[in-house]
């Protein structure tokens, strides 16, 4: 295993189609989201989306592996069955 601190879960298929539907990296998300009292979403700091070169990703937090190892082998095996691009994040931690 790398020592980089993320992978990150593309919205381009193995092949290089675009994965649908277009908000799959927020409803993925979503399922590990906690939503505040004034309605507004709060992802966790371990999976959360982002756009990398204009496509919709899931950043995931190698530590999720310790301290979620479920989450962690959900979120990998949703990328591996729906034949997902998952590549190397981070180096350094986010300021």
């Amino acid at each position: 295993m790398s020592n980089q601190e993320e992978l990150v879960i593309r919205g381009l298929t193995k092949d290089g189609r675009k994965f649908r539907p277009s908000d799959w990296a927020e409803r993925l998300c979503g399922v590990f989201a906690a939503v505040s009292p004034d309605n507004r979403t709060h992802y966790s700091a371990n999976i959360f989306p982002v756009t990398r070169e204009g496509m919709y990703c899931v950043v995931v937090n190698r530590r999720l592996e310790q301290v979620d190892p479920m989450a962690f082998r959900f979120l990998m095996d949703f990328a591996r069955d729906n034949d997902l691009q998952v590549v190397e994040g981070r180096h350094v931690p986010r300021g």
